[in-house]
């Protein structure tokens, strides 16, 4: 396996242009507007043309990771894509993707590890182009919720949004790059995140869309005490191995489930000194999307400097944690 230091080359992101104001939410879930502030603390978000599915959001963000990186859709060896709301069951989103880029060289799989899919992507990423030296990844994270949103239930829609975010993985400058990850499941806690209807134990029918089954269902007093009770850990088995303590993180690029939970989990995971990047009050909670759109509009704007130490960090149904180390390079 190569020593070679491996990192990101280019970010990218793309939201749909239809914005959705929290009063447009409020007057279709019922509630007061000033609620869905004070609860969530997000501003707006963005929803998915009708013409628009996640394999078309993937290829914007991929098209942009792809430009800023300065490689061509040819030198993409692997083409992965992380969602949970793919254009069908079959073929993976991600042959979508490919066709569209013209990254016909590339070997293409889904991954569905519902929030957490863009870090486990760039594991997986890392991994591939470490076994294959001079090799190039690109990993998109994409989701379309407001798809599979159930506006009678104020817990769940006044939350998600559509977007896709994506980054090119492969060799850069020795002391850049990922330093480490962390990943973890808890199958034990897979009901607290769930869309039931739909798959080989309840396929689609008359009675499960007359049922909702269909739609995206969350426990949040649940997903909360999860998150607070396993992600801090994660973090600092993440710091003990690599032997980087919290107070060096400068940057926390998290995933953006709402803005009070996002502020209670910064102080209960000791990062209050780093500088969190949020963009959820402008796109609210967009999956799989959610850490990848955040850190590309953080790179855009020139917040991340060369060899500042980022931690991206996510949590998401399944339930599933990831959390990410990396150093990172001046010219993504």
């Amino acid at each position: 396996m190569s020593q070679q230091s491996i990192g990101i080359l280019g970010t990218g992101s793309y939201v749909p242009e239809r914005h959705v104001s929290n009063a447009e939410v409020a007057a279709r879930v019922g509630v007061d507007e000033e609620w869905i502030a004070r609860k969530t603390q997000i501003g707006g978000r963005r929803y998915a043309a009708a013409d628009e599915a996640t394999s078309d959001l993937g290829l914007h963000a991929g098209t942009a990771a792809l430009k800023r990186s300065g490689l061509a859709a040819g030198q993409i060896d692997y083409l992965i894509l992380a969602t949970s709301t793919p254009d069908s069951p079959q073929p993976p989103t991600a042959y979508h993707v490919q066709r569209g880029l013209g990254a016909d060289a590339a070997a293409c799989f889904d991954i569905n590890v519902v929030c957490s899919g863009f870090v486990y992507g760039l594991e997986l990423a890392r991994s591939l182009v470490a076994s294959h030296p001079g090799s190039h990844a690109l990993v998109v994270a994409a989701d379309v919720y407001s798809r599979i949103l159930d506006f009678s239930d104020r817990r769940t829609a006044v939350l998600l949004g559509d977007g896709a975010g994506a980054a090119v993985v492969g060799e850069v400058p020795d002391g850049r790059g990922f330093v480490d990850f962390e990943l973890g499941s808890r199958g034990d806690a897979h009901d607290l995140i769930r869309v039931e209807g739909g798959g080989s134990r309840m396929p689609t029918s008359p009675e499960t869309i007359a049922e909702g089954r269909h739609y995206f269902r969350m426990e949040g007093r649940g997903v909360r005490d999860f998150v607070m009770e396993n992600f801090p850990p994660f973090v600092d088995r993440l710091c003990a191995k690599t032997g980087i303590g919290r107070d060096a993180v400068q940057h926390f690029v998290p995933h953006q489930p709402n803005g009070v939970l996002l502020t209670e989990l910064v102080e209960c995971a000791g990062l209050d000194h780093a500088f969190t990047h949020r963009t959820l009050e402008r796109y609210g909670n967009v999956g799989s999307a959610s850490s990848a759109v955040t850190l590309d509009e953080a790179n855009k704007a020139g917040c991340l400097k060369d060899g500042d130490l980022v931690l991206i960090g996510s949590f998401g149904g399944g339930m599933s944690i990831g959390a990410g180390l990396m150093r990172w390079v001046g010219t993504a």
